[in-house]
């Protein structure tokens, strides 16, 4: 039996390459690690442990790349979304100076991944942090100053005036931050392409079957709704859709809706003159705009965020009218998709990385800044598993503190908390 088929209705979805549909697990399977979650945490942690030797089986509730994976703004970036000023308050210079660097090999690790694999997801070099007020603009040159010095971190540099002008057709901005060594690419043909991969590695993959619990013992025995698995190992990937497979875990994250739309093909000349170098671009607003060139020569522009679970109405409106504040040139262009999902956050943005038993690892938490550092997650916990944790335990030092007002609050004290920067936003 195999899993229904169809991710949600979006431009991703629209253009996925083929790929091949998994069973539901039905039985009992034995393994050296189960892996749960289909995105691309767990289809790099599935795919780096295969190559290793390792035994491997994922579950995946829905569809390989169901989630966030699948549907995401696609920037793939250095760093953390907390920002590595809050990472030293959190863990100490020494400790997010290494945190940084394995950042950093996110990047080149994603490129590698893509060039191994012969994955087909339109790979951009390129990504900009733009400016809106001088109050960013002095941000971001305080940001490149400090990479350079800090983090020996040498692929940025500031733009504006004619120079950011021949960029981007738009007056919204006064500066930007472009960084040649992030870029962009198709994020559900990316986790497709992993998936493959771990696959023709000796991974089992089973669509359709969600983790429900887990009993820990001499052996790990995974429960699923048709059978259950049976490993030495177990490493959770599931973020906010893990739900109470893991209660433990449900209190350090909450979700948050994001929303994007794709335009109607612009043909190569009028989508080359609104971003002439193709990179990615998104705003310092925390509520922020981000947005880029499809391999198809589209616009997709995210930039609404819902906190409070529910999804906004008038969605496609509400984001075409915000994509008509940086590009008022395309009022006349018509919106073809429009779609959402949710990413997992945690209370100081920091990813959040531990065990729950000796032989137990999750990764979640990414804050809306996974593209890279998920497939790197993947790695680190291949390389715990295998006996060298040291770069696990670098992220296991975070600290994170449970989201107040318990299961019925939380919510809209995130809500409420939130307002002050919309209202930031403004100033």
């Amino acid at each position: 039996m195999t899993a229904q088929t169809g991710h949600i209705a979006s431009y991703y979805a629209a253009t996925a390459n083929a790929a091949p549909s998994y069973a539901m697990l039905s039985g009992d399977v034995n393994c050296d690690v189960c892996v749960v979650g289909g995105g691309i945490a767990g289809c790099s942690s599935a795919l780096h442990l295969a190559e290793r030797g390792f035994r491997v089986a994922l579950l995946e509730d829905k569809l390989i790349a169901w989630g966030a994976s699948g549907r995401s703004g696609a920037q793939a970036l250095p760093g953390f979304a907390c920002g590595q000023d809050k990472l030293v308050q959190l863990v100490g210079r020494e400790t997010a100076r290494a945190l940084w660097n394995v950042s950093v090999e996110a990047l080149a690790l994603t490129r590698d991944l893509i060039r191994r694999h012969q994955i087909a997801c339109d790979w951009v070099d390129g990504q900009m942090h733009a400016a809106i007020k001088p109050r960013h603009r002095g941000e971001l040159v305080e940001w490149a100053e400090q990479l350079e010095r800090e983090y020996a971190y040498r692929s940025v540099r500031i733009v504006e005036g004619s120079e950011l002008a021949g960029m981007l057709a738009t007056r919204r901005y006064i500066a930007g931050l472009y960084d040649t060594n992030s870029g962009h690419l198709h994020p559900l043909n990316y986790t497709l392409g992993l998936a493959a991969a771990a696959r023709r590695a000796g991974v089992e993959i089973f669509e359709g079957t969600r983790a429900l619990r887990f009993e820990t013992g001499s052996r790990i025995t995974v429960h699923t709704p048709r059978g259950v698995v049976r490993c030495r190992q177990l490493v959770l990937c599931g973020n906010v859709y893990l739900d109470g497979t893991a209660p433990a875990l449900a209190s350090k994250i909450i979700s948050v809706g994001t929303y994007i739309v794709a335009t109607e093909r612009l043909g190569a000349e009028r989508a080359g003159a609104l971003i002439t170098n193709n990179m990615a671009v998104a705003d310092l607003n925390w509520i922020i705009d981000y947005f880029r060139r499809s391999a198809d020569h589209r616009l997709l522009f995210g930039g609404r965020v819902a906190y409070s679970g529910l999804d906004p109405l008038n969605t496609s409106h509400a984001t075409r009218a915000r994509m008509l504040g940086v590009f008022p040139q395309l009022a006349d262009v018509r919106i073809e998709y429009t779609w959402g999902g949710y990413i997992d956050i945690t209370m100081n943005r920091a990813p959040n990385f531990g065990r729950l038993a000796p032989d137990v690892y999750f990764v979640q938490g990414f804050s809306g800044h996974g593209i890279a550092l998920t497939g790197m997650a993947g790695k680190l916990i291949a390389e715990a598993v295998a006996g060298t944790a040291e770069r696990f335990d670098l992220f296991a030092r975070i600290p994170h503190r449970d989201f107040p007002g318990g299961a019925l609050m939380r919510r809209p004290a995130l809500v409420l908390a939130m307002l002050y920067y919309r209202l930031r936003d403004l100033l």
